[in-house]
């Protein structure tokens, strides 16, 4: 058999023998051709094993006829390589050996991807490709690729749900460039706790507001995707979440995270040397141990303030009475269910990944990389053990 290089032809029946031969007598330089000729070889060996006879035998078992050969080039670190791939008159045939090949590059173009959503930063990613491939990947490619994940993405986040005992809800903000200009998008999440104390993702939506309209209609998508069942609801006070709540959960309390509430008591207090003593009487209200307890204590720390924080007490009077809710459910619960810190956790996360990215390039590049760390987490919440206790 003859095989033609780029610098010789040589002619050996033993095609191994052949590619010694060509390695020794070309060095580092002959791998290319050297790979060329084995690939070529194995392929077109495949096909007559495919077809049940060799080129030109006439056999009671022939499954098909070959039909010529067609070119294709696989760029490598060895430079680009021509290969021909053996074609059948079905068209039922593709080489294992190349089937091999498309199935690393895929792997290879989903590790860019994933070095895209890991944090590293379109220039360092485009660095990676040359050093390891000897191909230059434009910034442009590797967000086109990430893009092949968004059907695997918009499945997962579109995934029947069920029945839940409670729902923390949270929203983070991230810059995003639209029209030419740098905006803020806000980034809603909703995490679920079953009946076995599980913790799971619900689901996450971005959008450039965080009104009223958007968070009713993130809260419909879940209920359309089967979410029934709870008894309670975390979350911050977030612009237009409490009017979307009543719209769309009438009938589930609500439990205003504690922790951003102490921090929120700090906006109405007058005097900085108040300040502290002032966090210090609304832990001690939030530490009751009881409802009838907390609202004592309210009552207490609001005439202990009426005449020197009286901007404080009015807001005091509203706003701390509705970080009451987790008095209603076990108390075994409460510690986890009291604050929303379950997604402060994966907050911390999502900003060290999506920090070296700063600005988002558009909306759906947001949403990408969001899902893609909520999948993992959510990964991770499967195989770990029970975030809540059992009752007792």
């Amino acid at each position: 058999m003859t095989y033609q290089t780029k610098n010789n032809t040589f002619e050996h029946n033993g095609t191994i023998q052949g590619l010694y031969d060509l390695i020794s007598e070309q060095g580092f330089e002959g791998m290319g051709s050297a790979i060329q000729v084995l690939m070529n070889e194995a392929m077109r060996i495949e096909r007559s094993r495919f077809l049940g006879a060799s080129p030109y035998e006439r056999h009671p078992e022939r499954q098909d006829h070959a039909n010529g050969f067609k070119p294709k080039t696989v760029k490598t670190r060895l430079g680009a390589l021509e290969f021909k791939i053996p074609q059948v008159r079905s068209g039922d045939f593709y080489p294992s050996a190349m089937e091999q090949g498309m199935r690393s590059e895929q792997a290879l173009r989903l590790s860019i991807a994933e070095m895209y959503l890991q944090g590293v930063s379109t220039r360092n990613v485009r660095k990676i490709t040359e050093e390891l491939c000897g191909v230059s990947i434009s910034s442009t490619e590797v967000s086109r690729l990430t893009q092949k994940l968004d059907v695997e993405f918009e499945r997962w986040r579109c995934r029947n749900l069920g029945a839940y005992q409670y729902m923390i809800v949270d929203a983070i903000y991230e810059k995003v460039r639209r029209d030419g200009c740098v905006l803020s998008s806000s980034v809603l999440i909703a995490y679920g706790i079953n009946k076995e104390g599980k913790r799971e993702v619900l689901g996450t939506s971005v959008s450039l507001s965080e009104a009223e309209i958007h968070w009713r209609t993130f809260f419909q998508s879940l209920v359309s995707r089967g979410l029934h069942g709870l008894e309670m609801i975390t979350s911050d006070a977030h612009t237009g979440l409490k009017a979307a709540m009543q719209a769309v959960f009438p009938s589930v309390p609500w439990q205003r995270c504690q922790f951003h509430l102490q921090q929120n008591a700090s906006a109405y207090v007058t005097k900085q040397s108040n300040k502290a003593e002032v966090a210090s009487d609304i832990r001690d209200i939030l530490n009751a141990q009881n409802e009838e307890e907390a609202k004592t204590r309210l009552s207490q720390k609001m005439e202990k303030y009426k005449d020197r924080e009286s901007k404080l007490v009015s807001w005091m009077e509203t706003n701390v009475p509705e970080s009451f809710t987790v008095f209603q459910v076990p108390k075994a619960h409460r510690v986890k269910l009291r604050t929303s810190n379950l997604a402060e956790r994966v907050n911390k996360e999502i900003r060290r990944r999506t920090k070296v990215i700063g600005i988002f390039p558009n909306e759906d590049s947001c949403l990408r990389l969001i899902t893609a760390i909520l999948c993992e987490t959510n990964d991770d919440w499967i195989q770990s053990k029970r975030y809540l206790p059992e009752d007792n």
